[in-house]
Order: structure tokens, then sequence, then C-alpha cells
């Protein structure tokens, strides 16, 4: 009996558990699925990403890069516009200080009575140091009076605004422009950035000699930052500087007819001075004193009375020089201040032009048919059979 009564209670506990024993036989199990998952997802995180396969790039069609070609020749028109502007604006300052410079400077020491006797004594010393039969008091003269002008006028007028910094700023104002209009281009005809800055790299922009870093692509100017550091773009700056219409001075078409005047003047009065020079010396004493200093007082005389009409005349030659060399520093390719703006983008138009020019493709020739031969005139019936038969079988088409 007591062995029955202790074994019922042990199967009534097996049997009949409480409910936390229960939950608690439910939970482990999942709990160890839970971990064994999460252990797996910590596992195939440690794992390197497979290589993915490539995207195949997006295809464009030729007729959609025909209008961003245009839209890159236009984005460039566009930018030349505003560095024009701005290259006139700062232009039209270097001319007025030109002008107020020289009627304050150099007219009044060009004219002044000492100037033109020392301009005199050269005049006679190019003369006498010139070989038999030539004559080039004018010439020289005129090189002194542009090194003159040049010291007197544009070099002062340089340091507050210089044309070499004009093209610089110029250049770098239509290149910053020229970066904004192309950014909306590849959106705008969808294509991948990676695309348009592959036919951007393939537009030459800066194309100088040897050696290659003396040239740069559309891509490389509208990314360089800053552009002033990019080999290629000190190397086009130095060109400009370098070339024979890239100075300032005045040319010698303008300033050798005031010289020509000069020197005729100068020598007329040369020798007025020569005469009274030579007779206080015969005279010699007080009186050689009194006519030297007399005739030094009479040319000073008379020089005021002609120095307005001498004022006059070198302003007007002045005046025309000034516009000349206006006219060339905005205008000149090779030298002026839109000489870079015009070569940037006369290689940006070029490219493109070459590149938008498509081999015509013509259709093949129509191939060569023999035709029969006429029979000569007057041969009997069975003889045009015959050739009639053997042209016929020489046709091709026929055969």
């Amino acid at each position: 009996m007591s062995r029955v009564q202790c074994s019922i209670p042990e199967r009534v506990s097996l049997s009949r558990r409480s409910p936390a024993q229960s939950l608690c036989a439910i939970a482990i199990p999942y709990l160890r699925s839970l971990l064994i998952a999460w252990l797996l997802l910590l596992a195939g995180c440690a794992t390197p990403d497979r290589a993915r396969d490539p995207t195949p790039p997006v295809e464009i069609p030729e007729s959609t890069w025909w209008r961003v070609d245009n839209d890159i020749a236009a984005a460039s028109l566009a930018a030349t516009g505003p560095a024009r502007n701005y290259a006139r604006r700062e232009m039209e300052g270097w001319r007025r200080r030109v002008q107020a410079r020289t009627e304050s400077d150099f007219i009044p020491w060009f004219t002044d009575y000492w100037t033109q006797q020392w301009l005199a004594i050269k005049v006679a010393w190019y003369k006498l140091g010139a070989e038999e039969g030539t004559d080039p008091a004018v010439d020289r003269l005129a090189s002194y009076l542009q090194d003159q002008y040049g010291e007197r006028v544009l070099t002062p007028v340089a340091r507050e605004i210089d044309p070499d910094v004009v093209r610089s700023e110029s250049t770098m104002l239509y290149i910053q422009i020229l970066r904004e209009r192309l950014q909306g281009i590849p959106w705008h005809y969808g294509v991948p950035e990676e695309q348009f800055a592959r036919r951007l790299e393939d537009i030459p922009a800066i194309a100088l000699s040897p050696p290659p870093t003396h040239g740069a692509s559309l891509d490389q100017i509208v990314r360089a930052d800053p552009i002033d550091r990019l080999p290629a773009f000190v190397a086009l700056n130095a060109r400009f500087r370098k070339a024979p219409g890239g100075g300032v001075l005045p040319s010698e078409a303008r300033i050798s007819p005031v010289a020509r005047r000069a020197s005729e003047s100068l020598v007329a009065r040369f020798g007025v001075s020569v005469g009274a020079g030579a007779a206080a010396a015969v005279v010699g004493g007080v009186a050689g004193m009194a006519i030297s200093l007399g005739a030094a007082g009479f040319g000073a005389i008379t020089h005021e009375k002609e120095r307005p009409a001498m004022e006059a005349q070198l302003r007007e030659s002045l005046n025309a020089t000034l516009g000349d060399m206006w006219q060339s520093l905005m205008e000149d390719p090779a030298g002026g201040v839109m000489a870079g703006v015009h070569h940037i983008c006369g290689q940006i138009e070029g490219a493109l032009a070459r590149a938008s020019a498509q081999p015509i493709e013509l259709d093949p020739l129509p191939r060569e048919m023999l035709l029969p031969v006429d029979p000569p005139f007057g041969e009997d019936e069975g003889q045009d059979q015959d050739v009639t038969d053997d042209s016929y079988r020489e046709s091709p088409s026929l055969k």
C-alpha cells in the first residue's frame, strides 16, 4: 500500500505542471532558435559582400549628344558677353586715367622750354653719330618719346588698372560663368555625370605648345579651383604678355609724326642756339655772357608764344595714339584684354564643329550594264542576227 501511495503523487506532479513551468518549457526552445538565427546573422555581416554586377552604362543617342554639344557652345557664347562688358568697363577707366595723366604730366613735360633744349641736344647728337646719307634722328627720338610716355603715363596708370590683370580677370569671369551654365546640361538631357565629364574631357580649352601641362581640357578648366593656379592658365596669360601686340606702348606709326615735327623744329632751334653760342665765344667776357643770356631769353620768349600751338598738335597726336592703343587692347586676339576668352572660346567652338561634322555616306553607284550594239547600216539580216546574239551574250544582266 505504501508503494502505491508514493507513486501516485509522482505521476500527478509530472502530468500537472504549474503555468510557469509550462511557459519555461516553451520559451527555452524559442530562445535557442532565436540565438542561432542571431549568430547566423552576425556571421553573414562578417563575411565580405559579393561583387555586384556592374551596372551597364546608359546608352545616349547621338542626337542627344548633338543637342548637348549645341548647349555647350551656347554656354560658351553666353559667358563671353559678361566677360567683355567687364573688360570694357575696366578699360574705359584705364583710358580716362591715361588721358588725364597725359594732360597733367607728359604734355607739360614735352613742351617745356628746357625739355625742348635737352631734346635739341639729343637730336643734334643723333645726327652727329649718323652715317653719311642716313638720318636716324626721327626714329631714335620716337623711341625716346615712347619710353618717356611709358614711364610718365602708362606705368603709373598700370598701378591702378593694369591691362594684364584685366585680361586675366576677364578670362576667369568667363570660366566661372561657363562653369555655372554647364552644370544644368546633363540633368536637362538625362546624361549621367560621368559620361558628361568624359565629353568635356574630349573638348580642348587651352592648346599651347609643349610641354603637355600647357594644355587643358574643358573639364579641367571648369573643375580647377582656383583657376589661376592651373599651369595651362598661367602659361596662357604669360603667352599674351609676351605677344607683339600685347604691349601698351604707343605704336611708332602714331608717335613718329610727333617725333618728326619735334625733330625738325628742334634742329632749327638748335641751329639758332649754335650761332648764338659761337658769337658769345668770339666776343667773350661780359659781352659774350650777355649775348648768351639774350639769346636764351629770346628763345624762351619765342617758345612760350609757340607753346600753345605745340601743345595742341601734341594733344591731337596723343589722343589718336590713345585711341589706337585702346582699340588694340579691346579687340586684338593676340594680346588684348579679351585674348584669353577668345582663345578658349575658339578652341571649344572648333572642337564642337569637328565633332558635329558627320561624313556623308553616298549610295553605291549602279552596276554597269552593257547595252546591245546596233548593227552597221546596210548589213544583211543574217549578219545582223549574229551580232545581236553576241551582244546579248556579253551583257551580264541578260545572262
